[in-house]
């Protein structure tokens, strides 16, 4: 088990310098300069500038140093916001993101497994047909479309919740099922195949044998063993759910990191999205490493694939 979260840790180190280099890099390619949505400023006042924020240094050796502080905890300070740091500026927003990235998850886990597991043992019904469809609606139906005809019609015709803002739980809300209806269909799609299968194994047919309840089959039996391979999934969604959604949080104003990552791109705030980016990497590869654990865990012969065979 050592060797096996070992090499785990080594790929997901690996993975990250992969991420800031191939992200610094593709950064400076960017159109414009960090002084571009600035007031005129003279060639003098620019030199200063670069001067203080190491922009005048050769792109290796910026590069360089912006590893080298990576690793050390320091993504540099911002340009947008003078002499605020990167991790000040993420860390202040970061709760905002989480908040409504988990909310939006357990939304739509929730409601998925409820419409996934109805759909399987409903097989080829109306109510098959009517929870298919309604995750097909889910998934094709952009988040950010799903936003706005919610402010519409359920904030400013009925008046039930705020149109924007935050500070509130009823702020919450109709951004939560904006960004939980992706997951909820998604969740709904994979029970549901995972399920049908389940309820046609051997071993279900020998649990009704038994005498078992209905309920009993289902939950302790078919419903919990689909819902093992569901970690997969349910990992990476998690982290991009809770790094913030750029669209839902400018739409409702939600002061969340996906937000600053807007604003940070369309004033060449280099720092600021290295942070961001760096921020969602971490929590990605963190996540599968977790989920890597747990199946080692579950499954033995996961660690031996993973130790080339060798115990």
């Amino acid at each position: 088990m050592r060797k096996y979260l070992l090499k785990r840790v080594l790929y997901m180190l690996l993975t990250l310098f992969l991420v800031a280099t191939i992200t610094f890099f593709l950064m400076k390619l960017m159109p414009g300069t960090p002084y571009t949505n600035q007031a005129k400023m003279t060639a003098s006042q620019i030199e200063i500038m670069n001067k203080q924020y190491g922009l005048d240094k050769p792109i290796w050796e910026q590069y360089l140093i912006y590893i080298f502080g990576m690793f050390h905890g320091d993504f540099g300070t911002s340009f947008q916001y003078s002499n605020q740091p990167v991790a000040y500026l993420i860390s202040s927003r970061l709760g905002a993101s989480m908040q409504l990235g988990l909310q939006a998850m357990i939304f739509g886990v929730f409601f998925g497994v409820i419409l996934g597991a109805a759909a399987a043992i409903k097989h080829n019904t109306w109510a098959d047909t009517g929870a298919t469809v309604i995750a097909i609606i889910g998934k094709s139906v952009p988040n950010f479309v799903l936003a706005i005809l919610l402010q519409y019609y359920i904030a400013l015709k009925l008046g039930w919740f705020p149109i924007a803002g935050w500070g509130q739980f009823s702020n919450t809300i109709l951004p939560t099922i904006a960004l939980g209806v992706g997951p909820l269909a998604e969740t709904a799609r994979f029970i549901r195949t995972s399920m049908v299968e389940v309820l046609n194994s051997d071993y279900i047919e020998l649990a009704k044998a038994k005498g078992l309840s209905k309920f009993e089959v289902v939950y302790h039996h078919a419903l919990r063993n689909s819902l093992i391979p569901l970690v997969t999934l349910l990992g990476p969604y998690t982290v991009a759910l809770m790094t913030g959604s750029m669209v839902i949080e400018n739409i409702f104003n939600i002061p969340g990191i996906g937000e600053q990552f807007v604003k940070s791109i369309m004033t060449n705030d280099y720092p600021t999205i290295m942070g961001v980016t760096m921020v969602f990497s971490i929590g990605l590869v963190v996540v599968i490493l977790i989920t890597d654990i747990i199946y080692g865990l579950i499954d033995p012969r996961i660690r031996l694939e993973g130790n080339g065979g060798n115990k």
